[in-house]
């Protein structure tokens, strides 16, 4: 019989095919949840968008809108929201307080007298910047579009603007618009749902009156759908081994990929580079590095005492071109249940499941360090922190003293698995070498006798 010969490509096919399928199945399990808008350590976190029907006249319809972040450590940043949504009919803004449209649109169907403020059939809406005419002002606007997460400034979590809309031909009534959105990478919003009216207070409290109509729109985050990477990584270092485990490689992207940009140590980007637009996020450009992430964040295990032990991290910021503000880390550990006191930072714990207390968030002081600098000398902020040793699982070994998970503002960041973290010192290793050192030290003694 003659020998059947194979096509060396075949191998490279099934080669390819096995690992294009462990790639996805890693990306399946791997934080599932973010992946449908759900985050087990928020449960209950969306963005809400509440659209107030205030009056309804033939001729006019009077709107109050409200963005309400309902997240515990997600907060919206600059260049902030830009809502979006699709009348239904040929609907015009005519006025506007405590936001503005993009684009007026085409008006000219409107002659003589003044003209609407947005003719779109598709407008986005965006807040006004701090410090803008009292005229043009509602209360809760102006803050440039940021939104803070709930745990971090209860009180800058949302923003509400008015206007006053019509038809331009059809004058039967108002009509929901559809299609929402927030102009924010990573979320996504679901078709309206008439809740109860909203009812406002008035007179000290004494009368209320409410809306003729009220729709919620729902808007729900995934980081999958906001990045094809990662944005974060971490490292480990511990006080009991002299190996600091860096970030896994090519954890954010690899350099040499298209589309990866980075600056080598000791080389400055060009001018042209650097210019930045209010209104857009700034470009991505990161300092070279193995793992090409524009945050890192170190986990050190500092020291143990009889009672306590202590951990210092550091988040370093290694992109070029952006500053974060109002940046927030969560944690996941078991013993943070224990924690005795945070330095530098604030702290609050996430304990969403009644008693299980091992997840928390810390942010910046304001004023102090709650913005994080571009990459250089001042582009990192450290804290240390002081635990208690539980003495139903308190240990150094296996990696007990890291992290589960870190969060770096809302986004999950890559760690090296388990098997890689600083280990503590092999005893037996240890013994071996005193033993060996023991048995030269009495032969010296030994031969210094036989000599003398």
């Amino acid at each position: 019989m003659g020998v059947m010969k194979i096509n060396p490509f075949y191998f490279v096919v099934q080669r390819s095919f096995d690992v294009i399928s462990s790639f996805i199945i890693f990306f399946l399990l791997s934080s599932v949840s973010p992946s449908y808008g759900y985050d087990p350590l928020d449960p209950h976190g969306n963005i809400t968008i509440k659209w107030d029907l205030l009056q309804s006249n033939p001729g006019s319809n009077d709107v109050k809108v409200s963005i309400l972040n309902f997240q515990l450590y997600r907060h919206i940043e600059q260049p902030g929201w830009k809502m979006g949504w699709d009348w239904t009919g040929d609907e015009v803004i005519w006025a506007m307080q405590g936001a503005e449209a993009t684009e007026q649109g085409n008006c000219s169907r409107f002659k003589g007298g003044q003209l609407p403020h947005c003719c779109e059939k598709s407008p986005f809406i965006v807040d006004l910047l701090p410090g803008a005419p009292y005229n043009m002002q509602t209360t809760n606007c102006c803050k440039g579009g940021i939104l803070s997460s709930m745990i971090q400034d209860p009180s800058k979590f949302g923003a509400v603007f008015q206007m006053s809309t019509s038809a331009a031909t059809d004058e039967s009534g108002f009509h929901m618009p559809e299609n929402f959105t927030i102009g924010v990478p990573g979320y996504t919003c679901a078709k309206p749902v008439q809740v109860a009216p909203s009812k406002y207070s008035s007179d000290g409290g004494r009368r209320w009156t409410q809306a003729l109509g009220t729709w919620n729109v729902t808007c729900m985050y995934s980081q999958f759908l906001a990045s094809t990477s990662p944005k974060c990584c971490v490292s480990l270092s511990a006080f009991y081994n002299s190996t600091i485990v860096p970030c896994p490689k090519c954890s954010c992207s690899c350099q040499g990929l298209p589309g990866a940009k980075c600056v080598k140590f000791g080389e400055t980007p060009s001018l042209l580079q650097q210019i930045k637009d209010s209104n857009r996020e700034s470009p991505s450009l990161v300092r070279c590095s193995q793992h090409m992430c524009p945050i890192r964040v170190h986990w050190h295990v500092k020291q143990s005492y009889t009672h306590y032990w202590r951990v210092k991290i550091t988040v370093n910021n290694l992109n070029i071109l952006k500053n974060y503000s109002q940046w927030n880390l969560v944690a996941l550990h078991p013993n943070l249940k224990s924690l005795i006191q945070v330095f530098s930072f604030n702290y609050e714990p996430l304990n969403q499941y009644g008693q299980i207390n091992d997840t928390g968030i810390f942010w910046g002081i304001e004023y102090y360090n709650d913005m994080l600098l571009q990459e250089g000398e001042s582009g990192n902020v450290q804290t240390e922190m002081l635990l208690l040793k539980d003495p139903d699982m308190f240990t150094f070994r296996e990696g007990w003293g890291f992290p589960r998970r870190i969060l770096f503002n809302g986004d999950e960041c890559v760690m090296s698995p388990p098997d890689q973290y600083p280990r503590l010192p092999n005893i037996a290793q240890l013994g071996a070498q005193l033993s060996f050192s023991t048995i030269l030290f009495s032969l010296w003694l030994l031969i210094s006798c036989a000599e003398q």
